[in-house]
């Protein structure tokens, strides 16, 4: 039997690509999304993937998800905390609800999603987490304290969360993307693109999701099970730690 992964914020941009290469992979893939239904069908229709809505930010939506999967699937042994919002601002106008936002999904979601996988992973003795987190987690970004500190955090989380699973067999890994070609990114005026942000990437153009997707695919593989409490970075050599 095949084994179930569950990806947040799976219906879209690089969790979409995440979604797809896992079902192709032969994985039972259920995607969660927050809020665009239509988005969200017309994902379903076009890939065959089950889609199921809840604010990751909340506990026990995330234990009721959990539970609706596992009886339409079956047990989740594989999770990819992909969900994530940005509220960007620069600190000195940042707002109490900006920050507390951004710290209830990027965050206290993927504690939210883990926790109620955890219990299940460890009466398995198997069980693969990725998260996303990303390159402004490593080193920082103007604007973005809130953001870049939960990416940080998902980071700090991750490899506590390796040590504890390991003799579970569990692994726990994070991917830290630089800057993907998605949605978000094709708001940015050319001039921006071209003179600021790719002058800063050394192999010279943007990532692309599928290439963010095959890096979880191998994290969540067989072939993975000596890895765990690493960070991925792919970001085209735009920033090396």
């Amino acid at each position: 039997m095949s084994r179930v992964a569950l990806v947040t914020g799976g219906s879209r941009g690089i969790g979409a690509a995440i979604s797809t290469a896992l079902k192709e992979a032969g994985y039972k893939v259920a995607a969660t999304y927050a809020g665009n239904d239509e988005k969200a069908a017309a994902f379903t229709a076009e890939t065959g993937i089950k889609t199921y809505k809840w604010n990751v930010g909340d506990y026990d939506a995330c234990a009721a998800g959990v539970k609706q999967i596992t009886d339409d699937l079956g047990p989740v042994e594989i999770l990819v905390n992909n969900a994530g919002i940005t509220r960007d601002a620069p600190f000195h106008k940042m707002t109490p609800q900006q920050w507390h936002e951004c710290i209830d999904t990027n965050l206290n979601g993927v504690f939210n999603m883990t926790h109620n996988v955890w219990g299940g992973m460890r009466e398995r003795k198997f069980g693969r987490i990725v998260t996303i987190s990303s390159i402004n987690g490593q080193k920082g970004q103007f604007a973005q304290a809130n953001y870049a500190a939960t990416k940080a955090g998902d980071i700090g989380f991750t490899k506590s969360l390796a040590q504890e699973g390991a003799r579970a067999g569990i692994t726990v890994n994070i991917v830290a993307p630089g800057y993907i070609n998605t949605e978000m990114m094709s708001t940015i005026p050319e001039k921006v693109m071209n003179e600021v942000i790719l002058p800063q990437i050394p192999v010279g153009r943007l990532g692309e999701a599928e290439e963010i997707a095959r890096a979880v695919k191998f994290l969540v593989s067989d072939d993975a099970g000596f890895v765990t409490g690493s960070t991925l970075s792919a970001n085209g050599g735009q920033y090396m730690s």
